[in-house]
């Protein structure tokens, strides 16, 4: 029994090394015939392309097909590949330098004609019958041809080289400025805009009434309303029309402002018993004027005389040329449309749109002979103005028989008539110089007698009349009082007048302390909140503070 168990044993060992043995004869040979297949596949699934197939392998194949070319490609094809692949690459740059070049026009022409022509010779190089051979032929490539390709390409790139290495700072710097230069552009158009909104607020700012100034007249309207014996009117002061005192016409409807002027003349005045206010205003603001100056009497025995426009009944359309157009449709829609153009487009044209330009009261200055017939002198003086001298002197200056004493305000090219009046027009172009000096309404001092003897109202008329489609000039009392003051105007020393502090931040104190009239002239009215800061106390020390209504309605001083 013991024999036949060792022999079973002996025989399970034999049996368990033969199958071993018959299992790895078996794998190896399944491997053999799995390469087979797989070579054949390869073999017969993929022929030879030629150079210029433009088929590419599919994303499942691309490793198989990459294997098969390294195995089976030519080494001569391989290097033609990697040189015509360097010619397509310098074609390539440069193209981008000949581009570059065209966006930023540089004169460098005949650069430019280097690039296309290095360009043009890379890219025609394998079309050379020389060469052509390299890239049609399905058979073995000539050694020799591919390396005088080679050469060829070579001298070609180098040349390729040489040139953009020359250029190549040249034109990053001209990169660089011409993306400075797009910079400046998007910004300076920024500005532009910046600078047009702020004009249009400032204007649209500058013609509205704050509410201080409406609460102000409301309350002297309610005082007229609430004491009416107090305001009764009596006989005219015989002052108004003596001619050996001296005369002011202010015409405005903003009592605030008449006030401050009344009250720098007087406080700066040797005597003030010698001057003597005419201040006309619109029919809604008379009562409200008058209740000022009969609460708050002018000190130092000055005299003010409170009219409205309707008292003077001269002034009616059928004399007065710029008040029918006023009160004409075509004006209006004239003027609308003069509105909106300027709104739309030049921000320096915005202050052409103010509701000023059709108030009759704009216009009264080219009248006050027939409004004071009695009197041979008058200095005008507008509402935003504020004096800090005497000026009486005003009164005994010479005008040499001209008409109206004023302060130049050209320099240069600047403000001269050609700014004001349209010299295309042939009327203005042939009567007047493009290159005459203008001059600031504002404080002008007028002899009324040379005044009726050059007929200079007549003169205003007439040109007025002509004007009535605008367009000898745009709305506005300058041109014309340029027009017809024409030859007519005495330069006054700088030192009366001084303009700007209603736009300008850049005028010296020394200037301005020098001066005897400063104008705020401009947007920035010194009762409104845009006022500089840094001439605002030169017009509100002038403010009656004391005054009860302009405490009670808040004017922020």
């Amino acid at each position: 029994m013991a024999v036949a168990v060792r022999g079973a044993r002996g025989g399970g060992f034999a049996a368990g090394l033969r199958s071993f043995f018959s299992y790895r004869i078996f794998v190896s040979a399944m491997f053999s015939l799995l390469f087979l297949a797989t070579l054949s596949v390869l073999l017969t699934s993929h022929p030879p392309t030629s150079h210029h197939d433009s088929s590419l392998p599919s994303t499942g194949n691309a490793y198989m097909h990459t294997t098969y070319l390294a195995l089976n490609s030519d080494p001569l094809k391989t290097r033609l590949d990697l040189i015509y692949k360097q010619a397509t690459d310098y074609m390539i740059l440069v193209n981008a330098y000949a581009a570059y070049a065209r966006k930023l026009k540089l004169e460098i022409s005949k650069q430019l004609k280097t690039f296309d022509d290095l360009a043009k010779n890379l890219s025609d190089l394998p079309t050379k019958p020389s060469y052509s051979s390299l890239f049609e032929s399905r058979g073995p490539l000539d050694e020799d041809v591919i390396r005088q390709f080679e050469k060829e390409v070579k001298d070609r790139v180098k040349i390729t080289r040489i040139l953009i290495a020359e250029s190549k700072e040249n034109y990053d710097n001209q990169l660089k400025i011409q993306k400075l230069k797009d910079t400046i552009f998007a910004v300076n158009e920024l500005l532009i805009k910046a600078r047009k909104n702020s004009g249009l607020a400032g204007s649209i700012a500058a013609r509205s009434v704050p509410k201080s100034l409406h609460c102000l007249a409301m309350r002297l309207m309610e005082e007229r309303i609430s004491h009416p014996e107090k305001y009764t009117e009596g006989k005219p002061d015989p002052e108004f029309e003596d001619p050996s005192l001296h005369h002011y016409a202010i015409f405005s409807d903003n009592v605030i402002a008449v006030s401050v002027v009344v009250n720098s003349v007087v406080k700066n005045a040797e005597d003030p018993s010698k001057h003597v206010f005419h201040v006309v205003t619109n029919r809604m603001m008379v009562a409200a004027m008058k209740v000022w100056f009969k609460m708050r009497a002018v000190g130092g025995g000055a005299h003010v005389e409170v009219k409205a426009v309707e008292d003077f009944k001269f002034l009616n359309s059928s004399y007065v040329p710029v008040l029918k157009q006023i009160e004409s449709v075509n004006m209006q829609s004239l003027y609308s449309e003069n509105r909106v153009e300027n709104a739309t487009k030049d921000v320096n044209n915005i202050k052409f749109t103010s509701p000023s330009k059709l108030s009759m009261l704009n216009y009264l200055r080219f009248y006050l002979p027939e409004m004071y017939p009695k009197l041979h002198k008058i200095l005008f003086l507008d509402d935003d103005v504020v004096v800090q001298k005497d000026l009486t002197r005003l009164w005994k200056i010479d005008l040499d028989g001209k008409v109206n004493g004023a302060v130049e305000t050209c320099f240069g090219s600047f403000h001269r008539f050609a700014r004001y009046l349209n010299f295309s027009h042939p009327l203005i172009r042939e009567r007047f110089n493009p290159k005459a000096c203008a001059w600031a309404y504002g404080m002008n001092i007028f002899d009324l007698d040379a005044w009726r003897r050059e007929k200079c109202t007549q003169e205003y008329n007439y040109w007025q009349n002509l004007n009535a489609d605008l367009t000898l000039w745009r709305p506005g009392t300058l041109p014309p009082g340029l027009i017809t003051f024409y030859s007519l105007t005495k330069s006054l020393d700088k030192s009366w007048h001084v303009l700007g502090l209603g736009y300008n931040p850049s005028i010296s104190m020394d200037e301005i302390n020098r001066a005897a009239v400063i104008h705020y002239n401009g947007n920035m009215k010194p009762w409104l909140d845009i006022a500089m800061n840094q001439y605002k106390n030169l017009w509100t020390k002038y403010v009656d503070s004391e005054m009860e209504f302009v405490q009670m309605c808040n004017f922020g001083l």
